[in-house]
């Protein structure tokens, strides 16, 4: 998954001295590889904890945390997660 937005797609990728330098099907082989089959390899920073439960129902970017190089979240670990009413009418 490379962070745009484009649908996810399976190829090799080729990371010299820090930097990606190819995606797709590169020959040769590399000095170090990892065999990520069935897995996602994304770019940017992971961000583990947000509160974007209700902010992603109307920002799909989840802004400002883009602007930041953040290009996957995990949401709803704090128990704040969308949800319909409980019995006392509180939705968290």
């Amino acid at each position: 998954m490379d962070g745009t937005g484009a649908a996810a797609r399976i190829a090799d990728v080729a990371i010299d001295n820090g930097v990606i330098t190819e995606v797709g099907v590169v020959a040769g082989t590399g000095r170090r590889e990892i065999d990520a089959a069935g897995l996602l390899v994304t770019p940017g920073w992971v961000d583990i904890h947000t509160h974007y439960d209700g902010q992603v129902t109307w920002d799909p970017y989840l802004t400002p945390s883009c602007w930041h190089g953040v290009t996957t979240v995990v949401m709803g670990n704090c128990g704040s997660a969308s949800r319909p009413p409980g019995p006392t009418g509180m939705s968290g």
